[in-house]
């Protein structure tokens, strides 16, 4: 995750465990493997070494690559948000912004996708605006994963993973 640049992007300390993200057709994340869009615009299943009395919050942020990583405008886009998972069951938390694939635009180069776990101490009355498929760019963006898990006292993500796309034709 320091390697490309995750750390310190969207957080300061990389977690120790890997979150095991598979998506159709058994394609998988495998720390920064390349993806293209089309293999990821679905739902994946999501596991990670969790207890299973344990409630978890897991994202997937777009660290916001364009127009590109050097000269990014476009910071921190929440491209899913599940809070109060009981263990690794993401279908039974509740669903603070819906899953969006990858959707990179033209010529703005690889983007990263990073899923992170963080442990909660317990259930947690979560007072974010839930954003659906259809809401507007506006309220995904500028999501600022450190700041959410210091204001929910989420501590450090004790899972992560990403991958890269880019714009593609199919």
């Amino acid at each position: 995750m320091e390697e490309h640049g995750i750390v310190p992007d969207v957080i300061s300390i990389a977690p120790k465990e890997t979150v095991k993200v598979t998506f159709a057709r058994g394609i998988t994340v495998d720390h920064g493997n390349e993806l293209k869009p089309i293999q990821v615009r679905d739902i994946p299943e999501v596991t990670w070494n969790a207890d299973a009395e344990t409630f978890y919050t897991l994202c997937l942020i777009d660290p916001g690559d364009a127009p590109g990583r050097e000269h990014a405008i476009y910071r921190c886009w929440q491209h899913w948000l599940v809070v109060n998972i009981p263990g690794t069951k993401v279908v039974e938390g509740d669903t603070l912004s819906e899953y969006i694939g990858s959707g990179p635009g033209r010529d703005t180069g690889l983007h990263r996708y990073v899923f992170l776990v963080y442990r909660q101490n317990g259930r947690i009355d979560f007072d974010e605006k839930r954003s659906s498929k259809s809401c507007s760019r506006e309220e995904r963006r500028s999501f600022r994963t450190n700041e959410f898990a210091e204001k929910y006292q989420l501590g450090n993500p004790v899972a992560g993973n990403f991958y890269l796309t880019q714009w593609h034709d199919d």
